[in-house]
């Protein structure tokens, strides 16, 4: 074999040389150039590995980690699919809307807790935290409905201590909440009576003569219940309204979820407030048994005959027990006018002479106008309407309304509400315009109809006669008892509280200076609003220096006074409210029936004192009214609500949005 020729020695072969035209070149420079070849050494033969040097053999994979990890997630996914199941079936959903809370609460906490500070780390401003926040417990309240509703509702009346993102969201939790199918009405009064709807109210709806008629679309839904028309058999007209089926199973459950929540925050903001969540759950859950609101109802109803002043100016509808139950409360039907409608209630009166509305002492409701109820149930009887319309006191045009003085109106309401406070001490604290019928009476005087008194407080009468004091207090200036009866209610700022319960200024004491954000720089701005937002837990901490003697009464109260004040300024603050409530607490201390004679003598000659010393709220009052008149300014309650918002900004709370907003 010749040997092999290395690269080496090619290159050191002698060269031929080849002719090329008449030059000569070298051969070398007619070959391609050579392909070089670095290695380390000589090729060596190829030889299998050794199966020493190979290590240790290594087993197929089997991949059961994975197997294993996916059967427990198929079994986590079959578990959560089954108790979902069952939870929307049989639980209506009340674990699902638990567990809705809970997460939604602690990612609400965590983003708190992690940027509530002068320059979040993960949030433009504070405002913007309290801006994706409040809009994730919008959603919460809405998706969850219910009993959350009325609880996102009862927040919305006092929204003024929140923040302004959150005072916007809570003005959306008035609009109307969507009504059940009529299947599921049907089985609540199935489930109620053990009869069928037509049995239990005597209707039919095949369009039978000698039966009454009643509509399966609801005429209005809240969050808790829906109300349906009706004419019994007798030709008397009712509203009935009827629980939504869901509530009785989720109202545990959105109570315990309530009270976690509420023990969470308390903890987590450093706010005491969770002693009283046992009493706010005790009204809302006493709030879905239409019993006790018939109770109420027909107490109420008591106590306003036996009042001279408020006889025939305040009117609360007959409750058929009868054809009520826990879940179903039947009531006499009443056609009025809302309160929040103020161009029907004020525009001129076009029915006949010394004739009032329609249902109004002894004006009669006229069936004659109803449809053939058996020609209206050919089309789909769900949504049809039977009752008659009975507006033709409003005209040809209907251009016409009630022809009312909004200050008789609102006069009415303060004398009504400072009566149960001071007088009765048996206090509805929902009366806002949804909850308020005006009607006309023959006399041409408003008459003001109160319905739905699910929700109400009662005020022994030690705590009554202290809250009547106070009110006097206020009015005088009489700074010594409003401490000597703050400090029994463990309240450390009084001014501060007595200024919320007037829902007015009150400067009896001395309040800090506020400090204007004009002129500052923007990390300035950040570093003072996250300071007016610490000042605001203080101020409630304040409040609620000792939730142990803080009467638990005053969170509805404080609701009540709200909601009237609202009205008042929505309705261009025809009366001075101030002085009607103030008036009513001096005279509540002569008249009280469990007060002894000899005080009652004393508190005549300080009843009579205070008369003159409310004068000069007077002045005040009629200053604005010509103001208004000559389009100067707003009305008092405007001017109120200015000084508020000052005062409000000394301890920290934005007041930004009206209480009927949205």
């Amino acid at each position: 074999m010749a040997p092999r020729m290395t690269w080496v020695s090619r290159l050191m072969r002698p060269n031929p040389i080849v002719s090329h035209g008449h030059r000569r070149l070298p051969a070398t420079f007619l070959q391609p150039p050579p392909r070089r070849f670095i290695h380390p050494g000589e090729f060596q033969p190829f030889v299998p590995p050794s199966p020493s040097s190979l290590g240790k053999p290594t087993p197929a994979k089997t991949y059961t980690r994975t197997r294993k990890w996916l059967r427990r997630l198929a079994y986590l996914s079959v578990a959560t699919g089954v108790i979902y199941a069952i939870d929307n079936q049989f639980y209506a959903s009340s674990l699902t809307r638990t567990a809705r809370t809970f997460s939604l609460g602690l990612l609400v906490a965590l983003d708190y807790k992690i940027n509530f500070r002068p320059n979040p780390p993960l949030a433009e401003s504070i405002t913007a935290l309290h801006a994706r926040n409040a809009e994730r417990l919008f959603d919460l309240l809405r998706h969850n409905g219910g009993l959350y509703l009325k609880i996102g509702q009862a927040i919305a009346m006092q929204s003024a201590i929140l923040p302004p993102e959150f005072q916007k969201m809570f003005a959306r939790m008035f609009d109307d909440a969507p009504q059940n199918d009529w299947k599921d009405v049907e089985k609540v009064i199935r489930e109620d009576f053990g009869k069928s709807a037509e049995e239990v109210f005597g209707v039919s709806f095949t369009g039978d003569p000698t039966k009454g008629v009643l509509e399966r679309k609801a005429r209005a839904s809240a969050s808790v219940a829906q109300v349906h028309w009706a004419r019994l058999a007798d030709g008397r007209e009712v509203a009935i309204k009827i629980q939504k089926r869901e509530i009785a199973q989720q109202i545990q459950w959105d109570l315990w979820a309530f009270k976690v929540v509420t023990w969470i925050y308390s903890r987590t903001f450093d706010i005491p407030f969770y002693s009283l969540v046992p009493y706010i759950s005790e009204r809302l859950f006493l709030e879905t048994d239409f019993e006790n609101e018939a109770t109420n109802s027909e107490t109420m109803a008591k106590l306003v005959a036996g009042e001279s002043r408020l006889r025939g100016r305040v009117y609360i509808p007959k409750v058929y027990r009868e054809l009520s139950s826990k879940r179903v409360m039947t009531a006499e039907w009443i056609e009025g006018i809302r309160l929040w409608d103020k161009e029907s209630i004020t525009r001129p009166w076009l029915g006949g002479w010394r004739e009032g509305s329609p249902g109004c002492q002894g004006t009669p409701l006229d069936a004659s106008q109803a449809e053939d109820p058996v020609a209206k149930a050919a089309g789909n009887p769900n949504l049809i309407k039977l009752k008659p319309e009975r507006d033709h006191w409003r005209g040809w045009n209907g251009k016409g309304g009630l022809g009312l003085s909004l200050k008789d109106v609102m006069t009415t309401m303060v004398d009504l509400f400072s009566a149960q406070m001071f007088l009765w001490g048996w206090v509805h604290c929902d009366p806002h315009p949804g909850n308020i019928f005006i009607r006309r009476k023959p006399s041409g005087q408003p008459e003001l109809v109160l319905i739905d008194h699910g929700l109400y407080i009662h005020m022994d009468p030690k705590f009554r006669h202290q809250y009547a004091r106070f009110w006097k207090a206020l009015l005088a200036f009489d700074n010594r008892t409003l401490s000597e009866i703050a400090e029994g209610w463990g309240i450390k700022n009084s001014d501060m509280f007595a200024s919320f319960t007037m829902m007015r200024p009150y400067r009896g004491g001395d309040l800090s200076t506020r400090q204007h954000l004009e002129g500052l720089s923007k990390k300035e701005r950040a570093q003072r609003h996250y300071e007016m937002q610490q000042a605001a837990r203080k101020a409630i901490r304040e409040i609620l220096a000792d939730e142990h003697k803080w009467p638990q009464e005053l969170i509805f109260i404080g609701r009540n006074l709200r909601i009237v004040q609202g009205n008042n300024q929505f309705l261009g603050s025809p009366v001075n409210r101030v002085k009607i409530t103030g008036t009513w607490a001096s005279r509540a201390l002569v008249e009280s029936p469990d007060l002894p004679w000899t005080e009652k003598i004393q508190n005549l000659g300080r009843h009579l004192l205070f008369r003159m010393v409310l004068f000069t709220s007077d002045l005040f009052f009629y200053f604005t009214k010509v103001r208004q008149l000559l389009h100067l300014g707003g009305g008092m309650e405007d001017d109120i609500e200015k000084q508020m918002k000052d005062m409000a900004k000394d301890m920290g709370v934005d007041l930004n949005q009206s209480v009927f907003e949205g």
